[in-house]
């Protein structure tokens, strides 16, 4: 098997033959990579593939990257875990970051953070579904995601005016969750994780990191496809911090570029996480901003279309400096 990865660039002036980066107005290829498990790279032809944009939901743009603020309704996340669990927190919260710039919300009632107990679905929904309903009633008309694992949260959640699901599992979980998202018809997010949030962080081990996922996340398309929902309507995720260890995330975040060939839009979500506090020499989460922020900037040069972040109005500063300093037209936005 062999697989396509394209060298993303952000530098101007861009060559005529250059193709942007699924749909990037702001990151180009005109070199692709072709990659196998038991022979060095070669050069491949550039495909129109990877040129396609992969739109995220309508009324939202598909040529720049997308920040989308995190809301933990929870009292044992890792970074922020119980500062938002009274609901009126959690609505004043969430219309902060969509006045900083946010695009779109992604709301999460159960932790999944490395050692994480399980928490039933009924609480989960208590902490989730208020939540959405209240801001639909205020006015809100933003997306909003609903971060769950379970089929009856994502009902719920979506009853009470969610757009999206964003399932850490991938469909591993519970096996209602596909018929749910499917009866539905909105966008799914797939991401990796290696074991359970018991078990994931105990010496995690890949043949090649990004091979690996690359292969792991293709198969969970392929279930989510049988199930009635198609890759337009699918986002997938590498899994940062989840059952990988320092190298293995850096990895993953120079390899970026090789999920493109999928042909799903891409989330990442590194924001705050322990590799950047291991790296960047910051032991408490909320000192990690910097480098998340640098993290972010790195994803948004590889093409990724969708930023998973606490901080949303320093990363939409950061990804609007960016933007002037990348977008090909004459004026930047």
């Amino acid at each position: 098997m062999s697989y396509l990865r394209p060298r993303p660039r952000c530098d101007l002036p861009r060559p005529p033959e250059a193709q942007p980066l699924a749909g990037s107005a702001h990151v180009w290829f005109d070199t692709v990579d072709r990659l196998s498990r038991d022979a060095p790279p070669e050069a491949a032809a550039a495909t129109v593939a990877l040129a396609a944009a992969r739109p995220v939901l309508p009324g939202l743009p598909s040529d720049r990257p997308l920040v989308m603020g995190i809301i933990n309704v929870t009292p044992d996340s890792f970074s922020d875990g119980g500062r938002f669990l009274d609901r009126p927190l959690a609505v004043a919260h969430a219309r902060r970051m969509l006045a900083d710039g946010a695009d779109l919300l992604d709301i999460g009632g159960e932790s999944t953070r490395p050692g994480a107990a399980d928490l039933p679905e009924t609480e989960e929904i208590a902490r989730t579904a208020p939540v959405i309903a209240a801001l639909r009633d205020a006015g809100v008309t933003a997306p909003v995601s609903i971060d769950t694992r379970k089929a009856a949260v994502a009902r719920a959640a979506l009853a009470a005016g969610a757009d999206m699901v964003n399932d850490v599992s991938a469909l591993t979980y519970d096996p209602a969750m596909a018929g749910v998202v499917a009866e539905a018809g909105v966008p799914l997010c797939l991401m990796h994780a290696q074991g359970t949030p018991q078990t994931m962080q105990i010496d995690p081990r890949y043949d090649d990191v990004c091979l690996d996922i690359h292969d792991w996340l293709a198969a969970r398309i392929a279930v989510a496809g049988a199930a009635g929902i198609p890759r337009a309507r699918i986002l997938i995720d590498p899994g940062i911090g989840f059952g990988k260890t320092v190298g293995h995330n850096i990895d993953l975040l120079r390899g970026l570029a090789l999920f493109h060939g999928l042909g799903c839009a891409l989330l990442v979500g590194a924001s705050r996480k322990r590799f950047i506090g291991t790296l960047g020499g910051a032991d408490e989460p909320e000192a990690r901003v910097p480098g998340s922020l640098a993290v972010a900037l790195h994803a948004a040069g590889q093409g990724v279309q969708v930023l998973r972040v606490h901080d949303v109005a320093e990363t939409v500063q950061a990804l609007r400096l960016w933007q002037a300093l990348t977008h090909i037209g004459n004026n930047p936005r």
